[in-house]
């Protein structure tokens, strides 16, 4: 391959193996920046990974720790004094496949040209989409296999303020206007309901129809565990009544009607059927809002080539999980059986964006999304269901379930717990990598998986439509109350009501 690689910058010495290589340099390259390296006939492709400083005179006189004397022989021996100490991790060569030798003590690098570098991170015409620019070279843009991206699933991963939503919404804008994709995506906080992706959301409702609901949803919404094995028996005896009798009222006062029936007995069966009744009550007071026996389920809204938003910032955590579970469940059948029969509600491919992972798939515990997010993963790339995971805590988030996305995006990760457990979920995040994540600035990611052909540590673009996402300035928000001259007007108890 002929390369125009300029002078050198650096020389390898001893040390090298295979996977790594250390060199000196008067004129080093940034940590995360690339380097060529001569291996023979052939040269070797390196990501840098550390630059230390070093001086000749001081590393003649160990042990002088003395500031004053420290200033004076620096100063004595001039700036040809220093010289850079770098390591690099060899990624590959540049004909094709690993590194088999390590580069020989004299090697010769060269900092890789943006050229080399674009042709590697350019992504195929009409198959990829644009995330970024490399964070040490702006001039080189980054893209992503979109085909990876979604059979293959995909992690991002941060502290809160670190670029999520920003990512989310970069990615998903120009997979809609790009590729006519379809996304669905679960927003819990309402960041993306009045965004302007793909050119504006279609948002869903978070409406349910009982009557579709299955046995352990509708439990998890009346609080009924399954260790309340009695009061399961009831609700199920009660079910099986409400659906082989022809019941004029609602569903919901079709169960009243059963469970009051089953109360009049004697014993546990009376009793749980009590706490059933209370809990019913409950229910309707919690979710009333959201359930409807005309409505037809969350996945009868999708929109093909939009990016569909199900809100669920009106909504508590039990709530979200039995939406999240029912509208998976559906989404997962529809496509078998596109995949089976050629022909489903949903005849076409569907990228499931999660806000908030670890909140629905908890690492220790049990809950109705984690069972269907897991099929979802399992199973969802032989049926073009692809999932992406955000979450601020990968500590909390189900491992078995962050594993099998083998995409990542990790943006800043300070706590050292929530590194190792990535860490521990992906192959591909280096202990190398790994350094990188507390210091990276907001919009500063590192890209691993096969979506990239290499590591890569990247800034991500910045999306330019309407977010709900970013922080509030405070300080102007008070600037502006103060300068009102008066409270806010009394109001919007219905809204309070309505969230409570």
């Amino acid at each position: 391959m002929a390369l125009e690689l300029g002078e050198p910058l650096g020389y390898v010495v001893d040390g090298a193996t295979p996977t790594s290589a250390r060199f000196v340099s008067t004129r080093p390259p940034p940590v995360g920046d690339y380097v060529v390296i001569e291996a023979g006939g052939d040269y070797v492709l390196g990501m840098v990974r550390s630059v230390g400083t070093r001086s000749l005179t001081l590393s003649s006189l160990p042990g002088v720790y003395d500031p004053v004397v420290v200033e004076k022989l620096s100063a004595e021996a001039g700036a040809g004094d220093v010289f850079f100490e770098c390591s690099a991790r060899l990624l590959a060569t540049l004909s094709g496949g690993s590194p088999r030798l390590p580069p020989l003590p004299g090697a010769r690098v060269y900092r890789a040209p943006s050229g080399l570098l674009a042709r590697l991170f350019g992504g195929a015409e009409g198959r990829s989409v644009r995330v970024g620019v490399l964070a040490t070279r702006p001039d080189v843009e980054v893209r992503v296999d979109v085909n990876t991206m979604v059979t293959r699933h995909t992690a991002i991963l941060a502290v809160t303020g670190a670029g999520k939503s920003n990512t989310v919404a970069v990615v998903a804008d120009r997979l809609v206007r790009g590729y006519n994709a379809t996304l669905l995506i679960f927003d819990f906080h309402g960041e993306y309901v009045g965004s302007s992706i793909g050119g504006g959301v279609n948002v869903i409702e978070p409406r349910l129809n009982p009557r579709h609901l299955s046995i352990s949803e509708l439990m998890t919404l009346l609080g009924v565990e399954h260790r309340f094995y009695h009061q399961e028996r009831v609700l199920r005896k009660a079910l099986e009544k409400v659906e082989s009798d022809v019941f004029q009222g609602s569903f919901i006062d079709g169960l009243r009607a059963a469970l009051e029936g089953s109360a009049r007995q004697k014993g546990d069966e009376g009793r749980a059927a009590v706490a059933l009744l209370n809990k019913l009550d409950s229910l309707l007071e919690r979710y009333g809002d959201i359930l409807d026996d005309t409505a037809v389920d969350p996945v009868s809204g999708l929109e093909p080539g939009r990016a569909n938003v199900l809100d669920l910032s009106r909504v508590d955590e039990d709530a979200a999980d039995v939406i999240v579970s029912h509208v998976l469940r559906i989404l997962l059948w529809e496509r078998k059986l596109y995949k089976l029969r050629g022909s489903s509600r949903v005849p076409f491919p569907v990228l499931v964006v999660l806000e908030e992972a670890h909140i629905l798939a908890p690492r220790d515990e049990d809950t109705l999304s984690k069972y269907w997010l897991a099929r979802v993963a399992r199973e969802g790339r032989k049926f073009g269901l692809g999932l992406m995971l955000v979450s601020q805590r990968p500590k909390g988030l189900d491992q078995d379930i962050l594993s099998q996305a083998n995409n990542m995006i990790v943006m800043r990760l300070v706590e050292p717990t929530d590194q190792r457990y990535v860490q521990a979920a992906s192959e591909a995040l280096s202990e190398d990598l790994l350094e990188h994540l507390p210091s990276l600035a907001t919009g500063e990611a590192v890209l691993v998986g096969p979506f990239t052909p290499l590591p890569a540590l990247v800034k991500i673009d910045r999306f330019e439509g309407r977010l709900g996402g970013s922080d509030p300035d405070v300080v102007e928000e008070w600037t502006r109350t103060r300068a009102a001259g008066s409270p806010a007007e009394p109001g919007g108890s219905e809204l309070y009501e309505e969230f409570l």
